[in-house]
């Protein structure tokens, strides 16, 4: 099936690594061109080499650190500078620091709210102007704590629901441009996040990160975790033009771990 990405632009946030590098390398392989960015440009400039080799759409690096507004309206106009236009926009940030409420500070809140609401909202508002007369499509990655508070991620628990409500509300005010936006939400992806969390787990159990994993293994229905590809291929469908109608939607890819409805 050709999904419809020869010729179109993604920005992907936060993809030098992790779920952001697999959405932006499968989008590459189908034909997109595709801004990827981080804080890392030595990062960024290795996986452009890596993807570019698997690529027929046409890769470029900008870092930007999501935290601060003026380095997002950078990324988006080089965005549309070196490329001519922006259709496609994949929100994600790396998650917030682990620990329980009384834990956290100010600064800690603050933090993580500029990087995992604030970030999503200056994207969203940046490439508006470039989504508006044609439509676009929007993908916001959250986590499966939107369905089920994950114990020991406060910072998650609370700003990941923020963006599903974000994507509810723009789904209505967004519609009439022609502009689809849905959340993505993952379970237990094998990441460098999911390994650290699971290595604090061990810590706090007094056990190894294999058999944390494996503990958790026996949660998912699935057996398993998923992986980044995995994962990327919900995405594209998203953001290609087999989705005409779907939006404001937030679904989980998660191998049945959840359990709520």
């Amino acid at each position: 099936m050709d999904l419809g990405f020869k010729g179109k632009t993604a920005l992907v946030a936060a993809s030098s690594q992790g779920l952001g590098r697999a959405v932006a390398e499968a989008l590459a392989i189908e034909g997109a061109n595709v801004m990827i960015t981080s804080r890392d440009p030595e990062k960024l400039h290795r996986v452009k080499e890596e993807i570019s080799k698997k690529a027929s759409g046409r890769i470029e690096y900008k870092a930007c650190d999501l935290s601060n507004g003026e380095e997002i309206v950078q990324l988006v106009e080089e965005t549309a500078k070196r490329f001519g236009t922006i259709d496609l926009l994949v929100n994600n940030a790396g998650g917030p620091p682990t620990g329980t409420f009384e834990m956290m500070t100010d600064e800690d809140w603050q933090k993580s709210f500029d990087l995992n609401v604030m970030s999503h909202v200056r994207l969203i508002r940046a490439v508006l102007p470039y989504m508006r007369g044609k439509g676009g499509k929007i993908v916001n990655i959250a986590s499966s704590s939107v369905k089920e508070p994950i114990p020991g991620l406060v910072l998650s628990n609370t700003f990941r629901l923020g963006i599903v409500g974000l994507t509810k509300t723009l789904a209505a005010e967004l519609a009439p441009y022609q502009i689809l936006i849905n959340t993505a939400a993952p379970g237990r992806i094998a990441t460098d996040r999911t390994a650290s969390l699971d290595q604090a787990a061990a810590e706090r159990l007094g056990i190894s990160a294999e058999e944390a994993e494996e503990l958790n293994n026996k949660k998912i229905p699935a057996g398993r975790y998923g992986t980044p590809g995995e994962f990327a291929a919900y995405v594209l469908f998203l953001l290609s033009e087999a989705n005409t109608y779907m939006t404001g939607q937030t679904q989980l890819i998660d191998g049945g771990l959840v359990k709520s409805v």
